[in-house]
């Protein structure tokens, strides 16, 4: 049996089967991508739902697995040299879980870096600016009524992000060719979720982007993706 005592978050979301991968989280943009690749890669593993506020994700438990406290985070009982290991940030476990597993990766280096790089892509553009958009365009629009700069300010990037994935998918069905990877997780939940989780779909001009909501559709039909948008499911 393994133990995970040593991981404080554990004494307040145990671990049914603590042999198993743990993952802290809820089915938002970033909190998804784990658990497609989780399923996509048919790894075992134990969902706990993670709340924002002061009970969840900034409670001492969840900060002491994240110090930034945000989801997602896992902790691995088979880790490096087969010790635990806890992880935060979504594309850092992506990576490890790819490495981990030689699958969702190219397994040339240049093809590794190129994925690499996508990822990055995602990390640092899309999922800021689209998240800044969703913040404007939605929760905020009410503090922003009278000065527009803000919402047009993100929603402009965000267009200009989705330029550049319409270039890349235009003549290929995935961001690395024939190949599905972590690159394409780590991007698409943040695509769906501008329209699903803010009602951007109109203001960003989805429709300018055709070969970007083919490849989106192609994303979410997959089984994997179908199971993992929805973990971790409310109690």
């Amino acid at each position: 049996m393994s133990d995970l005592s040593a991981f404080p978050i554990t004494k307040k979301w145990s671990a049914k089967n603590p042999a198993i991968l743990q993952l802290y989280s809820l089915p938002t943009p970033n909190g998804v991508k784990v658990a497609i690749a989780l399923e996509e890669l048919g790894l075992a593993y134990e969902p706990h739902r993670i709340e924002f506020g002061p009970d969840g994700v900034k409670s001492p438990e969840f900060i002491s697995l994240n110090p930034n406290g945000r989801i997602p985070a896992i902790i691995d009982p088979d880790g490096p040299d087969g010790k635990p290991i806890g992880l935060f940030e979504s594309g850092a476990i992506l990576v490890y879980l790819a490495e981990k597993t030689g699958k969702l990766i190219p397994a040339d280096a240049a093809g590794r870096y190129e994925t690499l790089a996508w990822v990055m892509f995602q990390m640092s553009g899309i999922g800021p600016m689209f998240g800044q958009f969703g913040h404007f365009h939605k929760f905020a629009a009410d503090k922003v009524a009278n000065n527009p700069y803000p919402a047009e300010r993100y929603r402009d990037e965000s267009r200009r992000l989705l330029s550049i994935l319409e270039e890349r998918l235009k003549d290929r069905p995935w961001i690395m060719g024939d190949e599905y990877t972590i690159a394409d997780i780590t991007t698409f939940p943040w695509i769906r979720g501008a329209d699903i989780f803010y009602g951007g779909r109109e203001a960003l001009g989805y429709a300018d982007f055709p070969h970007v909501m083919a490849w989106l559709e192609r994303c979410v039909a997959r089984p994997a993706s179908q199971k993992g948008l929805e973990i971790p499911a409310k109690a």
